[in-house]
């Protein structure tokens, strides 16, 4: 029972010295999604990525379209022509239908390079003006709420980012 005494007094005389605090952290989230669509610079990023989605798609469809011309004439004249004039026009239709192909995975590439470029310069843009935020509200740790199950709508931040983020890049 002595050793258990003892035992006690040293933990409660360590205790005494160490100051027990309690840590708290400020955790918040955003829709970043929302922030994207709903701020004047993102708006103008998706206007600039959805201009050139549509230019790639009409791009495309319009080759798409010469070739399917080119198939057209072929099935015509696949009776009329001799078997070696049709396997040389067949060919070069296969040739050009690889060429399609190429064309459209090279303007699928390029277009995800510049969505992930612009994207980005989005976040280093918007970065500091988030951080500033988050300092002067003593946030500690800002969640993307796509990845939130449930939490307070007092925790929800995005119309508060989408206000800043507006205001410092109102020019």
């Amino acid at each position: 029972m002595s050793q258990l005494f003892k035992f006690f007094l040293i933990v409660l005389f360590f205790l005494s010295f160490f100051q027990i605090s309690k840590a708290e952290q400020i955790l918040k989230y955003a829709n970043i999604d929302q922030v994207i669509k709903e701020t004047k610079i993102g708006n103008k990023m998706i206007t600039k990525i959805n201009e050139l989605d549509q230019a790639n798609i009409k791009k495309l469809n319009s080759y798409e379209e010469e070739l399917k011309s080119i198939e057209n004439e072929i099935k015509l004249k696949k009776n009329i022509i001799s078997e070696q004039e049709l396997e040389k026009e067949v060919n070069d239709l296969k040739k050009k239908i690889a060429d399609f192909n190429k064309e459209k995975n090279l303007m699928v590439k390029n277009f995800n390079d510049i969505k992930k470029k612009e994207l980005k310069i989005f976040f280093d843009k918007i970065n500091p003006v988030v951080q500033n935020y988050m300092n002067e509200k003593s946030i500690d740790i800002l969640f993307n709420s796509n990845h939130i199950f449930m939490g307070n709508k007092n925790s929800d931040l995005t119309k508060q980012l989408i206000d800043e983020i507006n205001n410092k890049f109102s020019n």
